[in-house]
Formats: C-alpha cells, structure tokens, sequence
C-alpha cells in the first residue's frame, strides 16, 4: 500500500472487511485526546461531505503502536459482528484503519450526543433505566465478543436522548488476559487500577454501576467498594443486589445474569452470537488429529508394563525422525505406541554428521580452530593444558568431518560431538516467506532469556559463530533493518546452534535456514533433509491466503498468491520417507508468518494479541493449532496445510517476526517481534526437552 509523505489530498484506508479505499480528504487541526497518551485526535472529511474522526500516532513508539494495533483489532470484531444490528450503535462505528502508515492510524464515526459527565444527577428516571439496560446490553455484548473495554466513564459514554454510545475501544482487552494496570477510582475496578489478575467482563458491570451511581446521585463514589448509601435510591437496588458493586470480580453477575434482573431482553439469547465462520475448519483439525491417533494405536490405553519384558518394551517405543523405515501403522489389534524419544545419547562415541549424513565419533588428530580470514588451523591438545584452559579450547574448536572432500569441506563444533544427541532443525519455506527473520527473532529471544522461564538453560554451540550470527543478523533486525535474502549454496550449512539444557542431558540444537530455492529443488544441496530431526515450515500469508486486506500488500511486494501451495514444502515432504505407516516421524511445526498482516482478524488477533504463557501447555498449544488449521482452511487451499497432513505430530502457530512491513530496507515502526518462541516450545515439547511436560501429548 502507498501513502502520501505528506498527506493532505488523499487518504486510504482499509474497512472493517478489508477492502481498500481511497479518498479524497480535507485535515482538521490537531489535539491531544484527554486519557490516550502518545495520540493525535483530528477531524477528516471524506470525499464532499463525509467528517470522520482519526486518531493517529507518530513513528517510532512500539508500545502506542502495539496499542493502536490492538484498538483496531477490537474496533473490526465489534464492527463485523454487531454492525449490522440495530444495538450496534451502541458502540463508536468503526470507519477505518491503517497499522502501516507512516502514522498508522484509525478512523471512527463522529458519535452523537453528550458525554454522561454533563448529566449527573440531571436525568429522568425512566432515562436512568434506558442508560442502565444499554450500558449492560454493551458489556454483554464485548462479553461476546471476547473483549473487555476497561474505559468505561462518564467522559468517555455518550448519550443523545435514546442511546448511549462507548468511546473506542482504546483500552481494550481480550477476555483473560492479564490485567494492565488501567483507570482511576471509582470508574475502573479495583483489580483493574491495580492491574492484578486477568482481564474480565465484569470488569465493566464494576464501571456500569459506578457510572450509573454517579447519574443517580449526582456524584462519583469512593471506588472501594458497594457506596455507603445504596439504600437510598431505589434505582439502585437491582445492580445492589445483583452484585454489580462488588470490589473484585468474582463477586460480581455475569451481564447476561445482570440483564435478566435488570429485565432487559438479551438479543443474543437465541442467536448465541450466529455461526462460528472457523466451526468446519476446527471440525476438520478434530478430524484429523483422532485419525491420526487412531493410525498410531494412541486412542487406545496402553498394557500393563512388564518390566521384565525390555524387548517388547524397546519395540513399542518410537523416536520421531529415528524410526526404522520398516514400520508401518498399528493394526488394530497391536499395542499403541508409545511416543517417548531416548534419553540423550551420552555413551555413544558415535554422532551423526548433519551435513553429509554419515556417523563422526570425536577425534583429536582432527581438531582445528578457524581463524578471522576463515582458515583452518590443526590444533594441538598434547601439551599439559589446565583442565579449565582445555575446556574452554574445545569450547570454540571445531572437528574436520572425515567424509569432506574438496569440494565440499566442512567441520562440526566440538561440543556437537562430546554432548548429548543433537537435535537438527530445518526452517523450510519458499524464499521471501521470512524464515531468516523468524530464525533471528527467536534466536534473539533465546539470547534475551526467553526460554528460561520453561526451565531451559542455553549457551552457544560454538562462541565465534554465534556472535556472528548475532551480530550480522540479530543486531541488524532489532536495529530495525530488514535482512538480505539468504543465498543459495553448493552445500547445506547450519546457521547457527546452541547447547540446550532441559530435561535429561545437555544436547546440541542446530538451526538450518538455507535458500527457498534450494529447497524447492530435489538437489543434492537438500540431501541433508533426510537425517534432519524436526521441521519449522514457514507459511506466507501474502502467498497463501484469499483475504481482500493482502492485496495492496502483494502488489507492493510483486508477490502472488499460489492455490498449489509452497513449493518448498511439497518438495522437502515428497523427500522425507514415511517412517511411520503414511506419516513423517519427524516432529513438525508450522509457523503463519507476518500475521501481524492480519492482526484484525479475530481468530489472529487472540493468539497473537497475548504473551506466550509461563508455562508450556500442550493442551493451549493444541488450541492454538485448531484455530490456526481453521483459519487457514477457511482462506487458503488444503495445500497449504500439507503439512500437517502428513506428519505424524504437527503444532501451528501465528507468528511474527518483525511486526511491521519494511520500506526501503527498514522497519519504520521498529521491530516488534510476537510469539516466535511457540513454534520451537513446541518442537522442544515434542523432542523431550521440556521440563515437566509430557512429551507423549505434544503435537497429536
């Protein structure tokens, strides 16, 4: 999408269905709203005689951005699922938006009436009431939604004689988010101002009922809780004893509970909020997933254990990506499968070499180190080293592969080869998808301690290339500065690794991110694809999905969108063997890159919207995957989703990894990376890395 440097004639936008539109326009003078810090507020008229209101910010400032982005995504919900119904107007109408402005932005219908402020103590009892039930119906309504308003005030409700509007939807929040601290007394909840706990509808009947106390009585409470005088106005009774003025939410109705003893119909009653447009889709996933449990012998309970018995037990236990290719599904009559990978091979002298695919047991007489200019110098461990000096020398030495020729010389870092199992990851995805940007945000994560909280401790598989990776990706990234395509190679290389520390012995994980060209050739530069343990398929929404809202973006970028699916993908899955009846043993993960292009959308935007949790869960990882599978099953072909098809364990995932559209090699808006980690969590999950999760249940 284009935009003017200096707008003043034309302004486009995106509606609320994600449809582009350009008008001609004429700018206001500029304000700062009261209670929204780092906004611009001005009026605009559209084309003749067409006055919005826009609320912008300026370049430069991720937590307004991440704001404003959140705004829209609630200002579209309301507006897709209640526009069309007469209590809609209930809310502000959303006109537009634009998240990648050189000012992103919102555009609002000018609301009628007068803010609630100028009628305390001044309405009539029967209009007491109609602003009572509407204020309820809103809150029932963003109950429905998903969403929690949290601005609730007498400044910020209008009412024009018939009906009162909310303000935007500044401060909105999904349903059981955490709390950010937010308002003042008496207006928000106690919990909200302190913000503890999880975001809440009644969050709003707390703002309802003080805001209706104050039209009653004609001044604003204490806020800690039920007001001293409740038994003096009868107009309150109903709120008193429905709970509306307890201090913390869970003593509070339900609105639709509310709304019954306030009784006032509840238009959702029978609709139950319409059909769900992902319902086929998540019926699908089901599907699917109780397919493969049943293929895999997993639906049923597994037999006693013998322990006596060591070979019936080593012949039911299964390694993703290590199965001998001889097996094939459970009959039914055979016991299930236990989906419990080895512990860390510690004992074996023996590991696989990642590049050439042959066994590489440790060997001193092969040592080198490399130095600045990319030479290979022997290195020579006879002398009398101190342990502690030797140590850290092996640290950053490497070991020739005896298997390289000239032509394709490569080495492994020594602690690939003197630590536990290593764990190789593939990132596949056609070229522009974002899979550098994607393996850099999450490895900057990981450097930011991103994975300490799941009980994962990290260092660098070798110092010297991890500091280059960091250094000529990393940086350049949060630095705001769009990555070069990764180049083709004669020979696949990993880019970067770490040693990881989780459950059982510390193992090797090495990344390989290599050209989508590459990949999508059955070349010899893809053999290492055969012996790789876990795949990381990037999908590109500009390449896959049928949204109105991509095209000004695909034709900015020169990209189109493909029915066929990835290339790549459909390469590297026809490549890889199945080792498990029709299935690839290897563990999978697909990432929807760039949805931050897609934010607004609400199966996106409640995934996206919200931090990764503590704790790892396979059953919120599980309903990230269903709602992924919908999303794209409803938008994109089944190709798409060919993965997940055809490997035995699969997760998905909304990414995104800068957050914003580069323009001119830069990140305008900064990079704001979102939920990169919960592809690798759940590959770590499926590979029995993770502390304290069941390994067995990740991924199926």
């Amino acid at each position: 999408m284009t935009h003017p440097r200096h707008p003043g004639d034309e302004l486009s936008f995106l509606t609320h269905k994600g449809n582009l539109v350009r008008f001609a326009a004429r700018f206001g003078p500029d304000h700062e709203p009261p209670g929204r810090p780092g906004r611009l507020a001005r009026t605009v008229t559209l084309g003749v005689d067409w006055t919005v209101l826009q609320y912008r910010i300026a370049p430069g400032d991720p937590h307004a951005h991440g704001a404003l982005e959140r705004e829209a995504a609630a200002a579209v919900a309301l507006e897709r699922r209640y526009g069309h119904e007469r209590f809609g107007e209930v809310f502000t109408r959303v006109v537009g938006y634009d998240l990648d402005a050189p000012e992103p932005f919102v555009l609002y219908r000018i609301a009628d009436g007068e803010p609630l402020s100028s009628h305390g103590g001044a309405l009539g009892v029967g209009e007491q009431q109609q602003v009572t039930a509407q204020l309820t119906l809103a809150v029932r309504l963003l109950e429905e939604a998903g969403l929690v308003h949290r601005a609730i005030g007498p400044d910020t409700v209008r009412w024009d004689g018939r009906h009162v509007r909310l303000a935007e939807p500044y401060a909105a929040l999904r349903a059981r988010e955490p709390r950010e601290a937010f308002g003042a007394a008496p207006w928000a909840s106690p919990e909200q101002r302190r913000g503890t706990g999880a975001a809440d509808p009644r969050d709003d009947l707390w703002s309802v009922a003080q805001l209706v106390y104050f039209l009653v009585s004609g001044r604003p409470d204490q806020g800690a809780g039920p007001p001293a005088d409740l038994a003096d106005f009868r107009g309150l009774a109903a709120l008193h004893r429905g709970g509306a003025f307890a201090p913390l939410a869970a003593g509070r109705p339900a609105p639709a509970d509310l709304m019954r003893l306030l009784n006032v119909p509840d238009p959702l009653a029978l609709s139950a909020g319409g059909p769900d447009p992902l319902g086929r889709g998540r019926d699908a996933y089901d599907a699917q997933i109780a397919r493969k449990r049943a293929e895999l012998g997993l639906d049923r309970p597994p037999p006693p254990e013998d322990p006596q018995d060591e070979g019936r037990q080593a012949r039911r236990r299964w390694w993703p990506g290590r199965a001998p290719a001889a097996r094939r599904p459970a009959p039914a009559d055979t016991a299930p499968v236990a989906l419990s990978p080895p512990a860390a091979d510690t004992t074996s002298v023996e590991r696989l070499c990642p590049h050439c695919l042959l066994p590489v047991a440790y060997d001193e007489s092969l040592l080198v180190t490399i130095d600045p200019k990319g030479d290979r110098i022997p290195l020579d461990l006879s002398g009398d080293l101190p342990p502690a000096h030797r140590e850290d020398v092996l640290r950053r030495a490497y070991q020739l592969c005896p298997y390289a020729d000239e032509e394709s010389l490569h080495e492994l870092p020594v602690p690939y080869l003197t630590n536990g199992r290593p764990l190789t990851i593939a990132l596949v995805g056609s070229s522009g998808a974002g899979k550098t940007h994607l393996l850099a945000a999450m490895l900057g994560e990981v450097e930011q301690g991103g994975l300490e909280p799941y009980g994962l401790k990290c260092l660098p598989l070798n110092p010297d290339t991890h500091r280059t990776f960091l250094r000529e990706r990393v940086q350049h990234l949060l630095q705001g500065r769009q990555l070069g395509r990764t180049g083709q190679q004669a020979f696949a290389r990993f880019a970067d690794g770490l040693l990881v520390t989780g459950r059982g012995p510390t193992r090797p994980v090495v990344f390989f991110d290599l050209a989508g060209e590459d990949l999508a050739q059955d070349n010899e530069v893809a053999r290492f694809l055969m012996g790789v343990d876990a795949f990381l398929f990037v999908l590109d929404p500009l390449r896959a999905l049928r949204l109105p809202s991509l095209e000004p973006v695909r034709a900015l970028d020169g990209v189109r969108r493909q029915d066929l699916g990835d290339e790549a993908f459909t390469t590297v899955l026809n490549r890889i063997p199945r080792t498990w009846g029709p299935y690839v043993a290897a563990p999978a993960a697909i990432a929807v890159n760039k949805s931050d292009l897609v934010r607004v959308e609400p199966a996106v935007d409640q995934w996206l919207g919200r931090a990764l949790p503590p704790v790892y869960r396979a059953d919120e990882a599980r309903a990230e995957s269903r709602d992924v599978h919908a999303f794209v099953a409803r938008h994109a072909t089944p190709a798409w989703l060919r993965p997940f098809d055809d490997c035995a364990r699969c997760t998905l995932h909304f990414v995104a990894a800068t957050g914003g559209q580069a323009r001119d090699d830069r990140f305008p808006h900064g990079v704001r990376p979102r939920r990169v980690l919960a592809p690798l969590l759940s590959i770590f999950a499926m590979c029995g890395l993770l502390p304290g999760v069941d390994h067995g249940e990740a991924g199926i």
